[in-house]
């Protein structure tokens, strides 16, 4: 959507063109954020023409489609044009005094949705939004999501400073890499095996702020997978009352925020020992910056899914399996990271959710153990840290670099695979389905909604 927008803003004309974006509404601890959904652009001459009192306008007929688009829909309309310049911008004393203008029907038109504009320089943005009540706010910054995150600003971002910890890795992607992680807030669903390896590669990372969510406390089986895990996490003194005991068991959110908190003594860290399901569990990860799924269930693909696409966030699918049959029989041992970008082909599309599944795994806790793994719910499946070791590596090292800008515009984005008893590697090209409801962007789909549209999670 962006290049297709700077092509039609900056066709080497050197002159002033129009475009509408619609967008999703994200309403957080943050503040607003919008996603853009659908970019309507504006027809020189017929759509886009000289001015009343401006240089140039858009047309009132162009204009009333989409802001009854935008109302019908429940998203939030931006009118854009571009001004010339590279990393600054700003709106002209004309543009304002338009805004004050128009803005206030349009906002009774659009019973009450956002209304504003955005101003785009070669390397910059400035936007003025106009909320209802009278309300207005600039933007404060925009980011494209692509293979790697592009951020915009109306200004040059200050410099940043060189934090001393971080010196050696910072010598790879800059102190303004390194400030990006520092305000960075990830979401990591499930702190198991994989998610407690996540949990200590981003915290070494200086990633700033984590939103972690699993329901389940560690277990004994479970410490040679769980990084920097004590055993009295696990197992506490025999000689306790059994009821004491249970209540000395570590829930593995605490454990996982327990080693980003040692590796960064400043990161923020929100542990919800609750499951990811659960609608006030859910809306807490609307507006990370990054995902990364660690909890294999059908469900918590379906809800990861349609974050993902619904409020525009990045993520990844990361997991490992061994296949074992009856007979003992070890199958191809493999482990992947799916990087998941909204729009662009989506687990759905790609046979990754199951329904029968999701029906399954609405049975009690105690007959769905282990059912994440094998078909058979009264079977514990194979799981090993080294296996869990690549995949997490892969998905950091790929946020990382998506993150800090370092990703080659034309870089392999396909799905990464790697067989342990083969040695090799393989990629899975993502398939997209033009009619997929979640990541098309078809008018009753998913893609870009924001909060007004519903999630697939467990009611309050």
């Amino acid at each position: 959507m962006y290049q297709t927008l700077m092509r039609h803003l900056f066709p080497g004309d050197h002159d002033e063109h129009g475009a509408i974006i619609l967008a999703g509404i994200c309403q957080s601890d943050r503040g607003l954020r919008l996603v853009a959904r659908e970019l309507h652009l504006a027809v020189d001459g017929v759509d886009y023409v000289p001015g009343k009192y401006g240089y140039r306008m858009l047309k009132a007929q162009f204009i009333q489609s989409r802001i009854l688009r935008a109302r019908d829909l429940k998203l939030a309309y931006l009118a854009i044009h571009n001004h010339g310049g590279t990393t600054t911008v700003a709106f002209s004393p004309d543009d304002m005094a338009s805004h004050e203008r128009g803005y206030p029907a349009l906002i009774d038109i659009a019973r009450g949705m956002p209304v504003g504009a955005l101003v785009f320089a070669g390397a910059a943005v400035a936007g003025d939004l106009w909320l209802p009540g009278g309300r207005r706010a600039p933007l404060a910054s925009a980011a494209v999501i692509g293979g790697k995150r592009l951020e915009l600003f109306p200004g040059p971002p200050a410099v940043a400073s060189r934090i001393p910890d971080y010196d050696r890795q910072s010598r790879l992607f800059g102190d303004r890499g390194q400030a990006i992680l520092a305000r960075t807030r990830v979401g990591i669903i499930g702190l198991g095996g994989a998610g407690s390896i996540l949990a200590e590669l981003l915290g070494r990372l200086g990633v700033g702020e984590f939103v972690l969510a699993d329901p389940d406390k560690a277990e004994t089986t479970n410490l040679p997978r769980l990084i920097a895990a004590w055993r009295s996490d696990a197992s506490p003194p025999a000689w306790l009352p059994a009821r004491i005991r249970e209540l000395l068991r570590q829930y593995k959110v605490h454990m996982a925020a327990r080693n980003i908190k040692r590796a960064n003594p400043n990161a923020k860290v929100l542990a919800l020992p609750r499951d990811f399901l659960d609608a006030d569990v859910a809306t807490r990860f609307i507006d990370c910056d990054y995902l990364f799924l660690a909890a294999d269930t059908m469900s918590a693909r379906l809800l990861f899914n349609a974050i993902v696409n619904q409020y525009g966030i990045p993520g990844v699918q990361v997991g490992a399996k061994i296949p074992v049959s009856q007979a003992g029989e070890v199958g191809d041992v493999f482990c992947v990271a799916r990087s998941v970008r909204p729009g662009h082909g989506c687990l759905w599309c790609n046979g990754l959710i199951n329904p029968a599944r999701i029906q399954d795994e609405a049975v009690p806790d105690t007959v769905k153990k282990g059912y994440a793994y094998l078909d058979d719910p009264g079977v514990a499946a194979p799981s090993v840290v080294t296996m869990n070791a690549i995949a997490c590596a892969h998905a950091a090292d790929d946020f990382l670099f998506h993150m800090t800008g370092l990703k080659n515009n034309g870089a392999e984005t396909a799905w990464f695979r790697w067989n342990s008893r083969k040695n090799c590697a393989s990629y899975d090209v993502p398939r997209q389905d033009p009619e997929c409801l979640e990541c098309s962007g078809i008018d009753h789909g998913r893609l870009g909604r924001g909060d007004h549209f519903p999630l697939p999670v467990r009611p309050r």
